[in-house]
């Protein structure tokens, strides 16, 4: 076991959806918490991070930083979302190892794992198959950053990890319909729908896909279990367990957001991966299960987005 009591750990990302869920975690803990913000440090400048670690010295790193997106970002920005992904997880990760970091973890991301995967998908299944096309460029950057930690861990005997989570929603999510993932855009698509009074809500795709959802503070608890208790080469799976039809998960979002109208599909759009549920079964024999069911997730992520983002 790792124990965190006076520890220093730098969560890099601490904005974000994960990051900030971190922070919260965290805050049970009896550690203290590093952050720095982008206008302090540039991730994608070597000498910067270099510099940010050897004056901060922390015991420990969470690296939840990244660019992330929807099929649509990812799709048309293929080369920011590789190169930008790829520049910080390695200069993180090897400045992390010069600077005499004890134990380092990397959040990658569920898109990883090939197209047709066998389901649920295991660990083991990494590098099996082609990836899913409109995101592969994000993938690949996750991929290296795994190899990283395994390279660092193989070579040097580092104590770094890699965790790969589910589909995440919640809290200080992106809701920007040209970057955000499935569920803000719901979320988003349906109040815009209910308060102009719109009779209908169109998605993406045929609506068939099925997605394992996970709540962003849900995630942050595994993710410091994790930095407490897993130390091995191979990237752990972070997941609910279960998975839903995106029809299905649109007619939850639209009974907590309270549109009444019709939802229709818009089928010259992809689907993405036809099914992806990943298999948390070595996560769960260690202990942890996730605490929030999905329509209350829903709904704790409504009233944020409408809090923070509806009006402005």
């Amino acid at each position: 076991m790792y124990l965190l009591d006076g520890k220093r750990i730098w969560v890099a990302g601490h904005k974000g959806m994960v990051g900030s869920a971190i922070i919260r975690s965290l805050a049970s803990e009896d550690c203290e918490v590093i952050v720095a913000d982008r206008q302090k440090l540039d991730l994608t400048r070597q000498e910067e991070v270099e510099k940010f670690l050897s004056k901060e010295k922390p015991h420990a790193v969470i690296m939840a930083a990244a660019k992330v997106g929807g099929i649509l970002a990812n799709d048309t920005m293929p080369a920011d979302f590789i190169y930008q992904n790829l520049i910080m997880e390695a200069n993180v990760i090897e400045a992390s190892f010069r600077s005499g970091v004890e134990k380092l973890l990397f959040l990658g991301s569920s898109c990883i794992y090939p197209k047709y995967a066998a389901q649920p998908i295991r660990e083991e299944a990494l590098l099996t198959g082609p990836l899913e096309p409109t995101n592969e460029w994000y993938a690949i950057a996750k991929i290296a950053g795994i190899k990283l930690c395994q390279a660092y861990r193989k070579q040097y005997g580092a104590n770094f990890i890699s965790v790969m989570p589910t589909n995440l929603y919640g809290p200080r999510d992106k809701f920007d319909l040209t970057s955000s993932h499935v569920v803000p855009a719901l979320i988003r698509k349906a109040h815009e729908a209910k308060i102009r009074d719109l009779g209908c809500l169109s998605i993406w795709g045929s609506g068939t896909p099925t997605r394992d959802f996970l709540y962003s503070e849900d995630c942050a608890d595994a993710l410091v279990f994790l930095l407490k208790h897993y130390s091995e080469t191979e990237h752990i799976n972070i997941g609910s367990g279960g998975e839903i039809t995106i029809i299905e998960l649109a007619h939850i979002v639209c009974r907590v957001v309270g549109f009444k109208g019709d939802i229709v599909f818009d089928t010259s759009k992809p689907d993405g991966t036809p099914r992806k549920l990943l298999s948390s079964e070595r996560l769960v024999s260690m202990g942890w299960r996730p605490k929030t069911s999905l329509e209350l997730g829903l709904a704790k992520s409504y009233e944020w987005f409408v809090s923070n983002v509806a009006d402005n």
